[in-house]
């Protein structure tokens, strides 16, 4: 049981539930809301059991290179048989779109259920073929770390076109603005973070890769100039944090200093230390505290309630 339980990556799950529920009660609850507590539990479970698939159907396609990168973390053909991974993957797929289907039709729109479709789509061929290409894996899950964020955003933001008189119109326009713009400031936040984190591991898992003849940023263009590549983008999302800090953040004494401290200065450290990364021990390290700073990126939501 324990294994399963590392199988779908736990410790990710609970990181994708916080997401999910700070993004309703503490951003949009604080603005507006057309979901009830039932069509959120059906929406959450359904991401849940995607996400935990997805970690499944990766495992079983990158037995090989996980032999090679991290031989203590394979639990595929160790402790669980290939035969039931795919068993628990096509379980735990099929509830997620089952469940995330019915929540967009008892939403009123079935069209929404294309995310949940789409989404599966994308996890197994990211685990089948794409991760195997330089940046577009990356991208890949870094949209669909982002997409999390949206898919919750489009369930519960009302449509301000419903009103009833032109007062209540004007109010959920303005307050549609400021939630869409909370919203798109950590979804923002998310694909870059992720990007980062997902570029970094493929440095790790060179020797896996190669092995295994895939085409990543690292093995195509060296560690070093992929450093260069992470750094410009890590510059462009630090320099991000500071315009909003600067200009949104400023007036909100709590959340600007809780930005400062545990935002801003571990990513000015993470900066610092992947200037001077060289091994893959000191990868391993800058991929944990990113992975650190977005866990601390989404408790900063919990200020915009208080």
């Amino acid at each position: 049981m324990l294994s399963f339980f590392k199988l779908i990556r736990y410790k990710n799950l609970i990181m994708v539930l916080l997401t999910i529920v700070l993004t309703k009660y503490a951003i949009i609850n604080s603005f507006t809301s057309s979901v009830s507590n039932f069509q959120f539990i059906l929406l959450t479970i359904a991401i849940l059991c995607i996400t935990a698939g997805g970690y499944i159907i990766n495992d079983i396609f990158d037995v090989a290179a996980d032999k090679i990168n991290k031989p203590k973390k394979v639990f595929i053909d160790n402790t669980i048989s290939k035969k039931n991974g795919f068993l628990a993957y096509f379980v735990l797929t099929f509830l997620g779109l089952t469940l995330g289907i019915y929540a967009s039709y008892i939403k009123g729109n079935s069209s929404y259920s294309i995310f949940f479709i789409s989404t599966i789509i994308l996890l197994y061929w990211y685990s089948k073929s794409l991760k195997r290409i330089a940046l577009v894996g990356n991208s890949v899950i870094s949209l669909l770390t982002a997409l999390t964020i949206l898919i919750v955003f489009i369930f519960e933001v009302k449509n301000t076109n419903s009103s009833s008189n032109i007062a209540e119109t004007i109010l959920n326009f303005f307050t549609s603005i400021s939630v869409t713009a909370s919203v798109f400031i950590y979804i923002i936040f998310a694909f870059f973070m992720t990007l980062i984190r997902e570029i970094i591991k493929d440095i790790e898992d060179m020797n896996g890769d190669y092995a295994l003849k895939m085409k990543t940023l690292p093995i195509i263009i060296g560690v070093n100039r992929t450093k260069k590549i992470v750094l410009v983008i890590s510059s462009f999302i630090f320099l991000f944090i500071v315009i909003i800090l600067k200009e949104e953040l400023a007036h909100l004494p709590l959340l600007f200093w809780y930005a400062i401290l545990f935002i801003l200065s571990p990513f000015a450290w993470f900066l610092y230390k992947l200037f001077n990364a060289k091994n893959t021990k000191e990868f391993h390290l800058l991929s944990n505290l990113i992975k650190l700073i977005m866990f601390f990126g989404i408790l900063s939501m919990l200020f915009i309630k208080l």
